[in-house]
């Protein structure tokens, strides 16, 4: 699928940028001019360079635009321990507020790790953004460090959308994911609240909550969240269950024609690795080489997704 337009103000390649490519691709740096390292930052107006500066610590607001919720309390020490022994190996982005005041954009773990140790600064690159570029690195260092659970990935493609108008075309291109995946992590927001915060909780994979987003009535929905935590069923043990909830009579027809004729194993498999890559419903009729393809869908969301996959 061709990427959209990107957002305003902001010129694109027109091939999909890797998330690879890291901050520095999203925001080159400005020429900076010939000096010495300059001294911690304390309360005098920032001057963008391509080298890291001692910013103290109670300077430093939080990002607004962080997309993870939670942190490992456990982990969080851990850093702390390693910086209080060897400092802060990779500065944290910031960009200046106006004063003496600075805003995080990425390295808020480092920040809050730095303040557990004991330290008063914290090696800082300064670079002067606007809202939306902010928002959009941070979205992507935390995409790059794929620690993201479903849900958090989810909101912030959907703040994206909200806040900056960006079109899925254009969340494709800045953060390297293809457009049926950000589709996806937005179908995510339809789950019920409950639900939500089993995936959110790690309860359920993003998998399982592709698969229950099928059932439309809230109620099933949850009562087969909690049958497939209940039973540890694998994905695709998921997707076998909800295509029999949503389609009983053909369920019931499948069993009987199964006990009639004996499937080919290969027939099967293919059969199978269909529906798992479609999270659709397939049969395949077989006669020596030569039959049908039959994937079913219950919705035009779903057809769509289908058309995508297939067509691209």
């Amino acid at each position: 699928m061709s990427s959209g337009t990107t957002a305003a103000g902001n010129a694109e390649s027109p091939k999909r940028r890797a998330l690879g490519k890291g901050l520095e691709s999203l925001l080159p740096l400005r020429p900076r001019p010939a000096e010495a390292t300059p001294p911690a930052v304390e309360a005098a107006e920032p001057v963008e360079t391509g080298r890291p500066r001692e910013i103290a610590v109670g300077l430093i607001e939080r990002n607004p635009f962080q997309t993870r919720t939670r942190f490992d309390e456990q982990q969080l020490d851990e850093l702390a321990a390693s910086i209080a022994a060897t400092g802060v190996v990779q500065p944290i982005l910031v960009r200046p507020l106006g004063g003496d005041r600075f805003q995080l954009i990425a390295g808020e773990r480092r920040w809050l790790a730095s303040q557990k140790a004991g330290k008063t600064t914290i090696p800082a690159m300064i670079r002067a953004v606007s809202d939306e570029q902010a928002m959009e690195m941070t979205i992507v260092e935390n995409l790059q460090r794929t620690d993201l659970n479903p849900m958090e990935q989810a909101r912030a493609f959907e703040r994206l959308t909200r806040e900056f108008k960006m079109t899925q075309e254009q969340m494709a291109q800045r953060t390297g994911k293809n457009r049926a995946s950000i589709s996806n992590f937005l179908r995510l927001l339809r789950l019920p609240v409950e639900i939500q915060g089993r995936v959110e909780a790690g309860e359920l994979s993003f998998g399982h909550a592709r698969a229950l987003l099928a059932i439309e009535d809230p109620a099933m929905l949850i009562k087969a969240a909690q049958k497939v935590g209940a039973l540890s069923m694998s994905v695709r043990q998921t997707e076998t269950f909800v295509q029999g909830l949503l389609y009983p009579e053909l369920k019931a027809k499948d069993e009987e024609k199964n006990k009639a004729e004996a499937v080919d194993p290969n027939v099967r498999e293919a059969q199978e690795r269909l529906q798992r890559a479609l999270g659709l419903k397939v049969r395949i009729h077989d006669k020596q080489g030569r039959g049908q393809v039959v994937i079913e869908y219950a919705r035009l969301e779903d057809f769509d997704a289908l058309l995508e996959a297939i067509a691209g």
